[in-house]
C-alpha cells in the first residue's frame, strides 16, 4: 500500500496525554485500533483498560463501531491530507461486570422498626 494511503491517527487519554500516533491502513477496523490502545496504555496511569471491549473511541463526536473500518471513520470534511486525526478514548468497563460489581455493593438492607404502643 502506498505510503500516501495511510491514515495517520492519534489517541486522546482522558487526562490530555496521546498515545501514537500511528500510521493505518484505511482498511483497519476500529476492533484492531482498539487492541493497539489496549497494548500501548501507558503503565503510569490509574484508570486503565483491561481488555479492547473496555475502550470506546469516538471521533467527529460519535462513538465508533469495532466492525467499522478506518476508512469508514473518516470525516470527508475539515480533514486536510496527511494530517494527524484525533481519536478521543473513554475508559468504561464492560456491562457485565459492572452489574456483577454493584450487586456485591448492595448487599440488602434489613428494615427495622423500633415502634412502641403505649
Amino acid at each position: 500500500m502506498p505510503e500516501e494511503d495511510l491514515v495517520e491517527l492519534k489517541f486522546r487519554l482522558y487526562d490530555g496525554s496521546d498515545i501514537g500516533p500511528f500510521r493505518y491502513s484505511p482498511t483497519s477496523t476500529v476492533a484492531m485500533l482498539k487492541e493497539r490502545i489496549v497494548t500501548e496504555w501507558p503503565k503510569e496511569k490509574k484508570i486503565a483498560p483491561k481488555a479492547a471491549n473496555d475502550v470506546k473511541l469516538i471521533s467527529a463526536g460519535k462513538i465508533l463501531e469495532n466492525n467499522k473500518t478506518v476508512g469508514q471513520c473518516r470525516v470527508p470534511f475539515g480533514e486536510l491530507p496527511r494530517g494527524v486525526i484525533t481519536m478521543h478514548v473513554v475508559v468504561q468497563p464492560s456491562l457485565a461486570k459492572a452489574k456483577t460489581e454493584k450487586k456485591v455493593d448492595e448487599a440488602p438492607k434489613k428494615n427495622v422498626c423500633s415502634c412502641s404502643i403505649l
